[in-house]
């Protein structure tokens, strides 16, 4: 709850380290630097039809991308290819679009949401949804922040990580309203509502006071 209130916003390309072991702010990679892993086979098949819609002019690496754009690891996960070091379909600063996701660049050139577009870690970053299936077969699902260790072991290397940061704490409005699209397509429209009215509520209670984000905690 204290992260959807809080005011945390993407800040790729405006001061975002990336995640290596090491700052890298000049690579602009961001959390591309890895590729993308995907949720299921529906995820890489919706991305993989987005991809075939990219024009030269919107993606850097369309011509490595002919022959496809993911891979299978050694442990059998399905990720995204790299080029270069980082995602495929990361266009870097040199491209004359500039830095930044391909399909992010087919959705804004096409006046659509990039939801539909990008494989689905992508465009949740950095809520993450876990889905937990009841003996009933009731689903609870629940929503909260990525966070380092939801990355596994290899998430101990990295040397930044953007909800770990007050860099990051710099937005406008909550993450409730800056996210709105992302938490609608993540739990429903009617969900939503009542988790906005909830909050919107919340805050205007007059006992007790509501602690900020860790992060943006000051300790004495």
């Amino acid at each position: 709850m204290t992260f959807l209130e809080s005011n945390w916003t993407c800040i790729f390309g405006n001061g975002c380290q990336g995640v290596l072991t090491e700052a890298a702010p000049e690579l602009v990679q961001g959390c591309c630097s890895y590729g993308a892993h995907f949720t299921d086979e529906k995820d890489q098949k919706r991305v993989e039809r987005a991809a075939k819609r990219l024009t030269d002019d919107q993606w850097q690496f369309k011509a490595k991308g002919k022959d496809g754009t993911t891979r299978v690891k050694k442990n059998g996960e399905i990720v995204t290819k790299l080029v270069k070091d980082a995602c495929i379909f990361l266009n870097r600063p040199d491209f004359h679009r500039g830095a930044g996701c391909a399909l992010h660049v087919l959705a804004l050139d096409n006046d659509e949401s990039y939801i539909p577009l990008k494989p689905e870690v992508c465009w949740q970053l950095p809520l993450r949804r876990e889905d937990d299936v009841q003996d009933d077969g009731h689903v609870i699902t629940r929503i909260g922040q990525w966070n380092r260790s939801d990355w596994g072991a290899g998430g101990d290397e990295f040397h930044w990580w953007c909800t770990e940061d007050t860099l990051a704490f710099v937005g406008k409005n909550r993450v409730v309203d800056s996210m709105a699209d992302e938490l609608i397509a993540m739990i429903g429209q009617v969900v939503y509502d009542q988790l906005l009215a909830f909050m919107d509520e919340r805050s205007k209670q007059p006992q007790g006071t509501m602690l900020p984000h860790p992060v943006r905690r000051v300790r004495a």
